[in-house]
């Protein structure tokens, strides 16, 4: 097996830094040693096959996106990146794992449609990815293909509190659903909006010829996202099933979590970069005359941009310091702006909801670093560590440690990274147009191994399809 050497970087692990050098053996890291040491005696460097030299540089376990959503059929359209595609924009960004949903819609075989998930990622992906599965109508077979499941290592369950007709589960199947998490250690994952609120303001804003982009978030209102947290709260806290809320953009949100792990719960959340960067204001340019623009149609997502008046964006990051919000994942739901968000055009609620951001996660939150908001440290516990525990594939994953698998990322806080479309710009989804236009990372990624092997270095991705293989999750490693 080919041996690397990573020589001369800092390692920077959930749990602090250090100088160190690290060997990789195969697919796996081998050691990770003081500047130069011998290993059983012999001079390392002399004995591998490759060595890459990381001076001036960080060496972090690779990026793990626990919340994409690839080639997902929605809104009468799908999403625009295929897991080839996805997942090779994600090793582009230093993201080297996801975890991706595969969908049930009513009345459709639970087990048939993971079935067809696997079948659509195999042979396909760059990196390595998992599974959760979405539950929609909570019928006996699908609490039975949880159990199974389980033994599949997929361990985890989203189910939505909106999306009617189409994803919503009612109390009663929410509640089925989490009595059986409760019983075989699966992680419960909830989509937290009032639906039927959201329905009915949806309909009296078309009613009164409110038509364009803007008046998606203002038809999902903070209280709505509010409300079904806690009842969702309410409701793990009856059966006693652990809970991780998705795409967190409210703070009235974050509160309600803060709150239940105050009082020792088993509640998690999540937010994405959308959430932390993007703003309500920034999608209507609402200092301008121009409210009828379409151009906001590019930030339509669900749950939807908040007020940066309000301190939503402040907050979230306050939350990840303060870790009543534990770590940051994408949505990763691409649409196109010609021939997918302009279904749209005359109806916002048309408008095919999501944001690309897989290949950026990692830079938009070191950028966080470089101003301050958290640490070196905190960046790779959000990004790498924390997900790898919360859905079982720490040590294999989010570590840069003996055992783990060789993903790793050589970044350069030297190095500059323009977003956006374009020459010289960092843009690889399938995309037309990029969310992140203008955002000017200070760093970069600059080599990508993914069980040590490099798919992206400085002459770009030099990795193939197929490189991924799926990865088996254990139940959450994060429980209290």
């Amino acid at each position: 097996m080919a041996k690397t050497l990573i020589k001369n970087g800092t390692v920077v692990n959930a749990t602090g830094t250090a100088q160190a050098d690290v060997l990789i053996d195969g697919e796996t890291i081998a050691a990770v040693l003081a500047p130069g040491s011998t290993l059983l005696g012999f001079d390392v460097e002399r004995n591998v096959d490759t060595v890459l030299d990381a001076a001036g540089k960080y060496v972090i376990p690779g990026g793990v996106d626990a919340h994409t959503h690839m080639e997902m059929p929605f809104g009468g359209t799908n999403a625009s990146d295929t897991f080839e595609t996805g997942t090779r924009a994600a090793a582009w960004g230093g993201t080297t794992t996801i975890v991706d949903f595969a969908v049930q819609y009513p009345h459709e075989s639970v087990l048939d449609r993971y079935g067809a998930w696997q079948e659509k990622a195999a042979g396909q992906c760059a990196i390595d990815y998992g599974f959760h599965q979405i539950l929609s109508d909570v019928q006996p077979s699908s609490l039975t293909a949880m159990d199974e499941l389980i033994d599949e290592g997929v361990t985890s369950f989203k189910l939505f509190m909106a999306y009617k007709g189409v994803f919503l589960s009612d109390d009663g199947q929410i509640l089925r659903a989490f009595q059986k998490g409760a019983e075989n250690g699966a992680l419960m994952m909830m989509h937290a909006e009032n639906g039927a609120v959201i329905d009915v303001l949806v309909e009296q804003a078309l009613a009164a010829g409110n038509t364009s982009p803007l008046h998606h978030g203002l038809t999902r209102p903070w209280q709505a996202e509010e409300e079904a947290t806690h009842r969702a709260i309410m409701i793990a806290d009856l059966t006693g099933a652990p809970l991780y809320v998705v795409h967190v953009s409210a703070k009235q949100a974050v509160e309600q979590i803060a709150a239940a792990r105050d009082r020792g719960s088993n509640v998690f959340g999540e937010t994405c970069p959308q959430y932390l960067y993007l703003s309500l204001e920034d999608q209507l340019g609402a200092s301008s005359e121009e409210w009828g623009s379409f151009e906001g149609a590019k930030w339509v997502c669900s749950t939807p941009l908040r007020s940066k008046a309000e301190g939503h964006q402040h907050h979230m990051w306050q939350a990840l310091r303060t870790n009543d919000l534990q770590m940051v994942s994408t949505d990763h739901c691409p649409f196109c702006m010609r021939g997918q968000k302009d279904m749209g055009l005359n109806d916002f609620s048309r408008i095919p909801n999501g944001i690309g951001s897989v290949e950026h996660r990692m830079d938009l939150l070191y950028q966080g670093v470089v101003d301050g908001r958290i640490t070196l440290p905190r960046w790779v516990e959000i990004t790498s560590t924390t997900p790898a525990r919360m859905f079982g594939m720490y040590g294999r994953k989010g570590v840069i440690q003996p055992g783990a698998d060789g993903d790793v990322v050589i970044y350069d806080p030297a190095g500059h990274t323009s977003i956006g479309v374009g020459e010289g710009r960092s843009h690889h989804m399938a995309m037309d147009y990029s969310a992140w236009e203008g955002f000017e990372i200070a760093g970069h990624v600059d080599t990508v191994l993914s069980r040590g092997k490099v798919i992206v270095d400085e002459t770009g991705y030099i990795g193939t399809k197929g490189d991924g293989r799926y990865v088996k999750r254990g139940l959450s490693q994060y429980l209290v």
